[in-house]
């Protein structure tokens, strides 16, 4: 294809301290020998470019910038000897959208140790709306299942109108296991019946129980992407010897517990860090999601928009306002 001089993105700038998000024209820089360029197709909404987009120097340091943690689309000029120019591909995590310029527009050049093949059963729609999210939900029930099968009893996830907690659920139901769901939105609960979530428990009352040092054991795992108190609760909550994923700190990054869960319950519990999981686990758990493990209604658990409408969707998701996945269509 003819590649312009410039290309549309969501920039963000900063201004005496304050971020400024548009849509700019920004030129092309030359490739680096194993780099790619890739006109993007979809990219997705994530907690992450949400911090980004809003100035904080956590996830990204300086400005100007792109956003954007996932991108899909097709290689258009390639210094690879890797991937060729017209295959398509899948970019997710490692730096980019965090100190490299992301997937929130039209191109984006990234390093080939960071790109996936598109699985064929996969549309780019799809792979975008599974994203990372997706990834580190897929990452977290495959760390699950290794140890804990439908048989041992349900599996509680936290967060569950979100992107991690609601491709969890749609999966774990898909493989057979008992679901119950944390959530702060009773507006909300039909959408969780409908990933298929088995019981809903408010997320009030799931902080208030007892504050002691183990709690009556319930749950045979738990997949938690809030942190805080209801990881504390969870890991007190689960039986014994079941295992409790986290990977996520949107409540708090603190955890008061005693050891008793690990020794008396013998609970494992697994970090995720889908960021930098290694590229073996990451195209295991993209082949899964694009078969066996891939959602009936994926294409309904998400809202499509265009680089025009994320400044508003970004405002909601920092206030907690924003449910399932949003995706953006990059074709302005």
């Amino acid at each position: 294809m003819n590649i312009p001089s410039t290309y549309k993105a969501f920039r963000v700038e900063e201004n005496e301290g304050s971020f400024i998000s548009s849509i700019k024209e920004v030129p092309f820089t030359p490739l680096a020998k194993g780099e790619l360029l890739i006109k993007v197709d979809y990219s997705s909404l994530n907690y992450k470019d949400a911090l980004s987009a809003s100035g904080n120097k956590g996830v990204t340091r300086n400005f100007p910038h792109t956003p954007g943690i996932d991108a899909v689309g097709t290689i258009v000029s390639s210094e690879s000897t890797k991937f060729k120019i017209d295959e398509n591909v899948i970019v997710t995590s490692y730096d980019l959208g965090m100190n490299t310029n992301g997937g929130f527009a039209q191109f984006v050049k990234v390093p080939e140790d960071w790109v996936v093949k598109l699985p064929e059963s996969l549309t780019m729609k799809e792979a975008m709306i599974f994203g990372t999210a997706g990834l580190t939900a897929g990452i977290s029930v495959l760390r699950l299942t290794e140890l804990v099968k439908p048989a041992d009893g349900a599996i509680i996830v936290s967060g569950a109108t979100g992107g991690v907690g609601s491709v969890s659920i749609a999966i774990l139901n898909k493989l057979g296991y008992k679901t119950v769901a944390i959530t702060g939105k009773e507006t909300e609960i039909d959408f969780l019946k409908k990933l298929g979530a088995d019981e809903i428990m408010m997320r009030s009352d799931f902080e208030n129980l007892d504050n002691k040092p183990l709690l009556k054991p319930m749950y045979a795992g738990a997949i938690d992407t809030v942190g805080g108190v209801i990881l504390e609760n969870i890991i007190k909550s689960v039986l014994p010897n079941g295992v409790v994923t986290c990977c996520g700190n949107v409540a708090s990054p603190k955890l008061s517990l005693t050891v008793f869960p690990f020794i008396l319950r013998g609970i494992t519990l697994i970090g995720i860090d889908s960021q930098n999981y290694p590229m073996i686990t990451r195209e295991k758990v993209w082949k899964k999601l694009s078969n066996e493990w891939k959602i009936d209604n994926l294409t309904e658990t998400c809202t499509e928009i265009n680089l025009t409408e994320l400044k508003e969707k970004i405002d909601l998701m920092l206030v907690g306002k924003l449910k399932g996945r949003t995706v953006i269509k990059l074709d302005l």
